[in-house]
Order: structure tokens, then sequence, then C-alpha cells
């Protein structure tokens, strides 16, 4: 694996040598950096040009670049990869430069950009910078835009980032095959001023979805509704990290949408306003308060806060089948239905077989064989008990003291006496009920009893 240290050391001796211009300088492509790492690595700072405070991405990496000249140049391969959803699962996906997602690409308002790109996949393909505003000639577009890229060929783009923002990529080459393979990745491109809008902590991440059938490991692209697996960063919890952040940080979480639904995406513990979608950033006199923000498909929503509460506080899609992993959607409901007489008929045709649903779904503290590669539908463990999640969920762990560039796990959080909710063992008292005309005249006229004489004999 290509380290963020060597490849930078080498951008700065190349940023020594008397750059040239146009095609020629573009002829040298830089060697493409990679991650095996599914942990969010820490964010990479700038070591020349605009100060900026970097992203981190959940689960994930930013590119690194190096400057040729006053160009800022990044390389970018299309290529089969795999990712482990959580522990227990891996699929078979596209991606870019070893995972899918592909790198966060990180740029600053104003900077010249140099974007190569290989491809290592068995069809064509391009990329479209989705949200930046570029010459047509390096919008992506296949066919439209330009030759779609063969199989072993590089092509080149080259646009000024005009805009800061937060913005996507993703093919538009066969894209109804290459985004359901994992195909995308997010771009931030920092203001130019540091003083716009700071934030402390700076989260990014992108929002996928899948159908890979239980024991398999390969989605299948044409499906549109029926999706088992909803993806940050194509992780799904308990694989998905936490967000630790500092007691007092003002925190800016960026979310991209490149599932085939909307996602109302939920904090607990705090209210935000949305500070930025993928047309622009949102004048401070337009926001208002939140706790839940609706991300469409194909946009991207950022939203701050400042964090002061401290806590372990869920964070997840509010679609509640979007907090699940290897969804069945045709499950019989058996709740309040008695499962005694069930369970004997289908052990004798499958002692292995668990007949549940009686008083719910509540699987978070069962046991049961599963395929392989396979995930439970909702799993995860907290200092309490079961979480019973799945899918789009996290924890946002605010604590007091952490460094600025800590983004380790701090563990559960210490709850301050008396502040749990707790059992209590009383009896329950009947509630006033308030007489209405119809109760007021049955008390002052009851009708006779019937006695059901035949039904007394022998008592």
């Amino acid at each position: 694996m290509l380290s963020r240290r060597n490849f930078l050391g080498s951008a700065t001796a190349l940023a020594s040598v008397a750059a040239v211009t146009g095609r020629a300088q573009a002829a040298t492509i830089p060697e493409a950096a990679t991650m095996e790492k599914t942990t969010m690595q820490p964010p990479l700072h700038p070591t020349s040009g605009p100060d900026y405070n970097p992203v981190v991405t959940l689960n994930g990496w930013t590119l690194p670049w190096r400057m040729n000249g006053d160009w800022k140049e990044f390389h970018l391969v299309a290529e089969p990869v795999e990712r482990e959803f959580a522990e227990g699962m891996t699929a078979h996906l596209w991606g870019y430069n070893g995972q899918s997602p592909g790198p966060t690409i990180e740029t600053v308002e104003g900077d010249k950009v140099r974007i190569f790109v290989t491809n290592k996949l068995p069809e064509h393909t391009t990329v479209h910078w989705h949200g930046v505003l570029l010459p047509a000639g390096m919008d992506g577009v296949g066919g439209l835009n330009q030759p779609h890229i063969p199989p072993g060929k590089t092509f080149v783009y080259e646009f000024e980032m005009k805009h800061s923002g937060t913005f996507m990529y993703h093919p538009h080459s066969d894209e109804m095959v290459q985004m359901a393979m994992g195909m995308m990745g997010m771009m931030v491109v920092h203001p130019r001023d540091k003083s716009f809008r700071p934030v402390d902590r700076d989260f990014v991440f992108i929002m996928s979805s899948y159908l890979i059938d239980p024991g398999t490991y390969l989605p299948k692209v044409t499906e549109m509704t029926d999706f088992n697996m909803w993806a940050w960063n194509s992780r799904v919890f308990p694989g998905i990290d936490p967000l630790p952040v500092r007691l007092g940080d003002r925190v800016r979480v960026r979310v991209g949408n490149l599932t085939m639904t909307n996602h109302p995406i939920h904090l607990h513990g705090h209210n935000f306003a949305v500070s930025c979608t993928d047309g622009g950033w949102v004048p401070e006199s337009a926001q208002w308060p939140e706790v839940t923000t609706d991300i469409p498909v194909g946009s991207i929503r950022a939203f701050d806060f400042t964090a002061d509460n401290p806590g372990d506080w869920a964070f997840h899609c509010h679609k509640s089948h979007h907090t699940m992993n290897a969804m069945g959607h045709d499950i019989r409901n058996l709740i309040g239905v008695s499962k005694k007489d069930l369970a004997k008929a289908v052990g004798k045709l499958a002692p292995d077989a668990m007949v549940m649903g009686t008083t719910g779904g509540a699987m978070g503290d069962m046991e049961m064989p599963l395929p392989d590669n396979t995930l439970p539908m909702m799993t995860g463990s907290g200092q309490f008990g079961p979480i019973e999640m799945g899918g789009m969920f996290t924890v946002m762990k605010i604590r007091e003291g952490l460094a600025r560039d800590d983004y380790k796990d701090p563990g559960p959080y210490d709850f301050p006496k008396g502040t749990v909710a707790y059992e209590v063992d009383a009896p329950q008292s009947a509630a006033p009920r308030q007489a209405n005309d119809k109760t007021k005249a049955k008390a002052a006229d009851p009708k006779p009893v019937k006695m059901n004489i035949k039904g007394m004999k022998g008592m």
C-alpha cells in the first residue's frame, strides 16, 4: 500500500521541477494511492497552498495528490474490489483505488484540478463530477461529452474548482450496472477563506443500497426497489464507525445519496441546520432547526450543529427497514400467534429452523444459524444489552477532552448517577375516567343482568 507520507513527499519533489503547460504536462501519470483498511482514517492536512480544516470520511479516506506546477493532480483507478460490509459479510463490488466507495477528493475553491482516471474494469466507463460547474467536455457523460474510456486506457479531466461545497463522483457509462456495483465517491471543495463557516469536525460519507442474496457475494444490479443492504460508505451496522466528537465542537456532517430512494437522516440529542446542498451553501437567514433532514436521490445535504449534549447518540436513517441487514420482505406476520404447535411441525422438517414473531421481531438477543457471508437482520450490542439495529445506523459519541485529531472510539458513555431510565415495582392505579351523558344514563338506569341458569348447574 502506498503511504500518504511517501506520496506527498514525491509531490514536493515534483513541484520543484520546472512546470510545462497543456497536454505535455499531463503526460506523466501520478502513481495511484490505494487503501486496504475499512476504518475511518485520520484527516489529511494540507502541506502546501491554502490552509483548511480537512474532512474525515466515515469508514474511508482522502485521496492524496501531487502538485505539478499550479495543477493539483489526482489518480483514480476504476476496478473490481472486495468490500467488507461488516464482520462476517464481504461483497464483490466495483470501485476506485481498492475500495467502494472510492476515496474522498478534497480540493480548495480556485484550485486547478487534473484527475487521471484509469479503467481496469471489464467494460468501458467514465466519471461524472456531480454538482461541479465545469466545461461541458469534462462533465463525463459517455457519448455526449466524451468518448467512453475503454478497458486498460487512461483519460484525464482538467477543470477549475470555481465554487466551494460538497459534491459526488460516479460513472455516466452503463450507469445502472456500475453504480449498482458501488462505483461512487465524494468530493469536498473547501472555501479559500478559512473563516467562512468554520467547523471543528467535518464528517463525510455516501449512501448506497444493494440486493445480495444470503450466502452470495454479488449484488443484483437490475433490482430497483427490493434492496436488503442499506449502507453508509458500503458499511452496515455494526460495521459502521462511530463518530467521536469533542464536547462543545462545531460539527458538520456531509451526506451524499446514490441509492434508489430518499433517506430521512435523524440525529438524537441535538438539533441542526442544513448548511449546504450540492447546489451550494444555504444562506444562514434561510436555515431553520431540524432533527431530521430528508436526502433525495442524487443529492447531498450537509448539516451543522454544536455538540453541546454529552452522551452516546443514535444517528440513523428513519426508515425502519433501512436499519436492518439482509432483510427478507416476504416474512409472515405471526405477532400474537402461538408458535408452540407450529414449531413442532416445522422442527420435524427442518430441525435447525427457528419460528419467530410471536411477540414481535426482536432478534437482537437470539442466536440462529445463518448462511455463509450473511449478517443477522438486527444486531449490535451496547452496555445495556442488544441494540437490535443494522444497515444505516451508527452512534455519535460526544465526550469531553478529545484531542483535535482523535477519532478513536472512546468506548461506552459513563452516565451520571440518576440519569438512566429505570424499572419501578409499584401497583398501577386505575386512571380516572370522565363521565359522559351515556355513562351517566347507564349508571342511573342499569339494565338487568341476564343469568345463564343452564351454565350454573352443578355450581
